[in-house]
């Protein structure tokens, strides 16, 4: 047990739905309501009524019979569909909501970030916030002025670490957040979905302090549905479905449980406009995977290429705002990523004024192995902020319609397995004997 840093047992998370709540009631009304209430009763047993509206309420469980120990220093990760009970399950871990049974034991000092701006005041400054945060965590005053310079530069919030953080952005609410839980002494992290609000460059700098502080023996506990993050970072985790564990076993074959049964084939894909939090200056509406004659297809020839068409919305005039995707094979790993600035730099110079577009990306498949792939969606004002995100978007599979793959590259080792073109000429004529 003494290598144990997270143990939960029988947990389960009931709610209440489709009860009315009262409105605040004084002294008064409440005498009155005891000596009322049981001829209210009696009248409505006579006439065959519900005596307590609690029988008109109707309860769901958002988690059941979740039970699992985390090791100390070991990073583990949670993966799941929306609505399967992952950040319910952080908040129980953190305390923040209680369990409806089991129970849940913490070995440590324990930091969690799960919301942006969860734990600041807002009238607070920013060093005021850092050393509240540090107090809450139980940390002493010593302790956070030794890192304090660490995670102000971290945040890179200098100019504004005097400034009441009610002036933050989004973005600078998620630096300053993810720098105090990071680099404040704590034995387990806690970490949600949050690091996707963050721009590109700051979610690279993130995982690499997260695996840093993994390799310092503490503990990770990752929600996420970016998969490449949860298997780069993660070495073990969970699959919920339904509030309930689907597998608990090394990452890679939770992904692949989850990849199976949830990612399904289609050419074509419709977003809702409610897909993710992020603000609507820019959203994405629809994506398609065409064959090279510009017909929608799930399934792409090996040797053809297909096309990528992403369409999406501006509401409002963006400057140096970029589409990207991220090209993901069976087990999550991203084989490769690209952007509309590919080649196309006055693209990044220009502004995009609110209306409707669609972007279109040729991409060979003949360097791609058979298989099942994902497409990961993005936009971005780089090095400022994140515009939307759309992980696991679409999916589609290359299948083997030529032999290029079986006649030539059978055998391979490699993610990828591209035909490169070759030269070979004779330096010099040796007559061997």
């Amino acid at each position: 047990m003494n290598d144990i840093a997270i143990k939960v047992s029988e947990l389960g998370k009931k709610y209440y739905i489709g009860v009315k709540h009262e409105s605040y009631r004084t002294f008064r009304d409440a005498i009155a309501n005891a000596i009322i209430s049981p001829f209210q009763r009696a009248r409505k047993i006579l006439k065959n009524q519900p005596s307590r509206s609690v029988d008109l309420e109707e309860n769901i469980w958002v988690l059941r019979n979740i039970s699992f120990d985390i090791k100390q220093g070991e990073v583990f990760g949670i993966i799941g569909r929306n609505g399967a009970g992952k950040s319910t399950l952080l908040k129980i871990l953190s305390r923040i909501t209680e369990p409806t049974e089991g129970y849940a034991e913490i070995y440590g000092r324990l930091g969690s970030l799960l919301e942006v701006g969860t734990g600041f005041h807002p009238e607070l400054t920013g060093r005021e916030n850092i050393y509240l945060n540090g107090a809450i965590l139980g940390m002493k005053r010593n302790e956070i002025e030794r890192k304090f310079d660490e995670i102000v530069s971290f945040a890179d919030v200098e100019k504004f670490i005097d400034t009441p953080v009610k002036h933050y952005s989004s973005g600078m609410h998620l630096r300053l957040a993810f720098a105090v839980a990071a680099h404040l002494e704590l034995d387990i992290l806690l970490v949600d979905e949050v690091l996707a609000v963050g721009d590109l460059s700051f979610q690279k700098k993130c995982l690499g302090k997260m695996e840093e502080v993994a390799q310092r023996g503490r503990t990770v506990l990752l929600v996420s549905h970016n998969l490449p993050t949860v298997l780069s970072l993660c070495t073990k985790g969970i699959l919920l479905d339904n509030g309930e564990i689907k597998i608990i076993d090394d990452i890679e074959n939770v992904v692949n449980v989850y990849l199976n049964e949830n990612i399904r084939l289609d050419g074509k894909v419709m977003f809702s406009n409610n897909h993710s939090y992020f603000n609507r200056e820019l959203k994405f509406v629809s994506a398609h995977i065409l064959d090279t004659e510009g017909n929608t297809t799930a399934f792409v020839s090996l040797i053809k290429g297909f096309i990528l068409s992403i369409e999406y919305k501006v509401s409002k005039p963006l400057r140096l705002a970029q589409v990207a995707f991220e090209l993901c094979n069976s087990t999550g790993l991203c084989v490769l990523s690209s952007t509309d600035l590919d080649g196309a730099q006055e693209i990044f110079k220009s502004k995009k004024i609110p209306g409707l577009y669609r972007a279109s990306c040729f991409i060979p498949s003949d360097y791609l192995r058979p298989g099942r792939y994902i497409i990961n969606l993005s936009s971005s004002i780089p090095r400022v902020k994140m515009l939307d995100d759309i992980q696991n978007a679409i999916a589609f599979e290359v299948i083997d319609t030529g032999g290029v793959e079986i006649k030539l590259a059978q055998g391979r080792r490699g993610i990828v397995c591209p035909l490169l073109l070759w030269k070979t000429e004779l330096l010099e004529q040796n007559n061997y004997k």
